[in-house]
C-alpha cells in the first residue's frame, strides 16, 4: 500500500518526495495548501500536531500497521528505518549521518526561511536589519557545508548520499531564492550538481506538490 505525503512545495517537502523516490517507495502527494491555512484543518491536526508539512501516513508501519510521522528529519528517519537504505549499519556511521540532519534541521532551514521570510517585507530598516543578519548567518553555514564537502562525494557518507544528504538538498535548492551563488562555494555547487544529476533525486523534484 502507498505511503500519504500530505505536503506543498517547500524545502522541507521536496526532501521527502526525493527520499520517497531514491528508496523506491510507493507514495500518493495530498496537497496542504499552506498559503491558504490547510495545515491548520483539523484533520491534518490528527497526525501532524504541530501544523506543519509534511506528514506522512503509512499503512504498512511496524507490524503491519498504520503509523503517522510528522516533522521532515523524523521522517526522513522513519523511511531509512523502513527500508534500510542511506542510513549506515553501524553506530558510529548512523551518528555521523545524523549529525548533519540535526545540523539542517536546527540551522539550514531555519536560517535561510528567516532570509526568505525578511525578503518579502517592505523596504525599509526592518528589513534591511532582518535580511542582513540571517543572509550573514546562511552564508556562514554554506561555508559549513563547503569545507565538509571538501574531498567528498556525499555530506556523511562515501559510497552513496545519506538521508542526511536528502534534507540538506531540500533547502539548497532554494539558494537562489535566499540570495546564495555557488561561485562562492565550489564544493556545495559540485555536489548540488551530482545530487541533482541522479535520476530519483530529479523525479523528486519534479512530481507535483502543488
Amino acid at each position: 500500500m502507498a505511503i500519504e505525503l500530505h505536503t506543498w512545495n517547500t524545502p522541507n517537502g521536496r526532501k521527502i518526495s526525493v527520499a520517497l523516490e531514491e528508496m523506491g517507495l510507493p507514495y500518493t502527494v495530498t496537497t496542504v495548501n499552506i498559503g491558504k491555512d490547510e495545515q491548520f484543518k483539523p484533520s491534518f491536526l490528527e497526525f501532524s500536531p504541530n501544523n506543519r508539512i509534511p506528514a506522512i501516513r503509512d499503512p504498512e508501519g511496524p507490524d503491519g500497521k498504520m503509523i503517522t510521522v510528522f516533522e521532515s528529519g523524523a521522517i526522513l528517519y522513519y523511511l531509512a528505518e523502513k527500508t534500510g537504505k542511506f542510513m549506515p549499519k553501524d553506530l558510529r556511521g548512523r551518528v555521523e549521518v545524523m549529525e548533519w540532519v540535526m545540523w539542517q534541521m536546527g540551522g539550514f532551514g531555519p536560517m535561510p526561511g528567516q532570509v526568505h521570510h525578511f525578503l518579502m517585507q517592505p523596504e525599509g530598516p526592518a528589513r534591511d536589519y532582518g535580511f542582513n543578519r540571517y543572509h550573514k548567518e546562511t552564508k556562514r553555514l554554506y561555508g559549513v557545508l563547503d569545507r565538509r564537502l571538501k574531498g567528498r562525494d556525499f555530506v556523511a557518507t562515501a559510497a552513496e548520499p545519506s538521508i542526511a544528504d536528502f534534507a540538506i538538498l531540500g533547502w539548497a535548492w532554494r539558494h537562489e531564492r535566499h540570495q546564495v551563488s555557488f561561485d562562492e562555494f565550489p564544493e556545495v555547487g559540485a555536489w548540488y550538481a551530482r545530487m541533482m544529476a541522479r535520476p530519483a533525486t530529479a523525479r523528486g523534484f519534479e512530481v507535483a506538490l502543488s
